[in-house]
């Protein structure tokens, strides 16, 4: 999988309350939920986001509770990946099950700013920041993970 997109740029620990506040957990449609994506840190996130951005962060990423809302959240409003310093582990493993692709790579995370423009490989590990001509080498996922991501979450693997 490829994926192509303009940046978002948080820093470190950015909790699940922070990506999905619980204000708004008791809303069951994704596309309104995503409506309120990552507000508490930026306001006009969901505004601006548009299908394929990526949301670049810092360490632990999506620390915080074990809800599934925060990784569908991001899915939802269109971000085709996240590239982090590091994730939270159960965030980490809530994504894979619903399919939002993750990659951790701590130099890009560093070096990857507001609005570049990034490309990822995800079957490589490459990530190129094509505004600034970097490029950046991360673990690739084992192909049975990338295979749950690729179609879309565990359940839709199954299937």
């Amino acid at each position: 999988m490829k994926v192509k997109g303009t940046v978002f740029k948080y820093g470190d620990n950015v909790d699940t309350d922070v990506i999905i506040p619980a204000r708004y957990l008791n809303i069951t449609d994704m596309n309104k939920l995503a409506e309120h994506c990552m507000e508490d840190i930026d306001a006009q996130f969901s505004k601006k986001v548009q299908a394929g951005d990526i949301i670049v962060a810092g360490n632990n990423f999506g620390c915080g509770s074990s809800r599934e809302h925060a990784p569908a959240t991001i899915k939802a409003s269109g971000v085709s990946c996240v590239i982090a310093n590091s994730f939270a582990r159960i965030f980490y493993r809530n994504s894979i099950n619903i399919g939002l692709a993750i990659i951790e790579c701590p130099e890009a995370a560093a070096a990857i700013r507001q609005g570049d423009q990034v490309s990822v490989d995800f079957a490589k590990g490459q990530i190129v920041d094509e505004t600034t001509g970097a490029h950046f080498q991360a673990e690739p996922f084992p192909a049975f993970l990338q295979e749950i991501i690729d179609k879309g979450g565990l359940l839709n693997s199954i299937k």
